[in-house]
């Protein structure tokens, strides 16, 4: 699997060995860390490589005939940063992609390509965004995840690839950032933590599905090496959403300050974040099993324990 080290990666790589999988992890280290990987240095069904996904040669070095099947979570997933360098997100979330998918072709091994939410029209999701949502990318960064969903597609209908899409939405949990580049919920536990205000950009009304890691993982992983899901895009989500405000609200302790700051993009600001996972329970059984205040208190718990 490509991105092993990252954040979910690493949760993907925890299901895969509790499945009795051995796993191969592809990480470059530029997101991901070897600490988020620590704890499987001495399991003996996990190897991890460095290297760059979007170089030739480096994914396919670790494919074989008997490979099951290849995730490929590597990417780059700063949408600030798409904005102010895209090229960086092009040649890893596009070219590295195709680089995974031709060495899978080579050796005919199923794919389950990990794209994201942020690639669907915001417009009209008042009832939640199945996969039939019309696609509207409004970065950089969610251009670059939809051209590498289109180019997955082209392999399977071209060359029969078995290959399934997977969009997740706002995943969080631990191991996760706590900077600008991780997660809102990860971001304001961490700061209430440090006795810090928590800053919302914008007026706070825009919405988020947030979905607990250990859920994202399992449903990854039911997807990749479901029959039944070859040459499908399935969501991950709650089916339901919680305003920022009200996520500060649940997150802050009595004394943590919560301010309003102007937004460093407003122009990819997503308002409404709701995802409709009736497909991947009708394909998979698979269903949220870890509430929103059950996951912010354990992310709490474990970064209490990692600081």
């Amino acid at each position: 699997m490509t991105g092993a080290a990252g954040f979910i990666g690493r949760w993907v790589v925890d299901e895969l060995l509790e499945r009795g999988y051995t796993v191969h992890g592809l990480d470059d280290l530029s997101n991901g860390s070897r600490h988020n990987v620590a704890e499987f240095d001495s399991h003996d069904r996990f190897e991890l490589t460095v290297g760059d996904v979007s170089e030739a040669g480096v994914v396919s070095g670790l494919l074989d005939e008997d490979t099951d099947a290849c995730i490929h979570l590597a990417a780059e997933i700063d949408v600030q940063e798409s904005l102010d360098d895209p090229e960086s997100h092009f040649e890893t979330n596009v070219v590295g992609t195709e680089r995974v998918l031709e060495a899978c072709r080579e050796t005919d091994t199923r794919v389950g390509l990990v794209g994201t939410c942020m690639v669907y029209d915001m417009i009209d999701s008042e009832a939640g965004i199945d996969e039939t949502h019309p696609t509207k990318p409004a970065s950089p960064y969610a251009g670059s995840k939809l051209a590498a969903e289109n180019l997955a597609e082209s392999y399977y209908h071209g060359y029969d690839l078995p290959v399934t899409i997977l969009r997740p939405f706002n995943t969080y949990g631990p191991f996760q950032k706590t900077g600008m580049a991780g997660g809102v919920v990860s971001i304001f536990t961490n700061r209430d933590l440090d006795g810090k205000p928590l800053k919302i950009f914008g007026d706070g009304t825009q919405t988020r599905d947030l979905v607990y890691v250990t859920d994202t993982a399992r449903f990854i992983v039911d997807a990749t090496f479901s029959e039944a899901a070859v040459g499908e895009i399935i969501n991950a989500g709650t089916g339901s959403d919680i305003s920022i405000n009200d996520l500060a609200e649940l997150i802050a302790s009595d004394d943590t300050e919560i301010r309003h700051v102007e937004h460093h993009h407003p122009q990819s600001e997503v308002q409404k974040l709701l995802g409709d996972y009736e497909k991947a329970n009708e394909l998979l059984g698979w269903e949220p099993e870890v509430s929103l205040e059950e996951g912010v208190e354990r992310l709490r718990q474990w970064l209490q324990e990692d600081s």
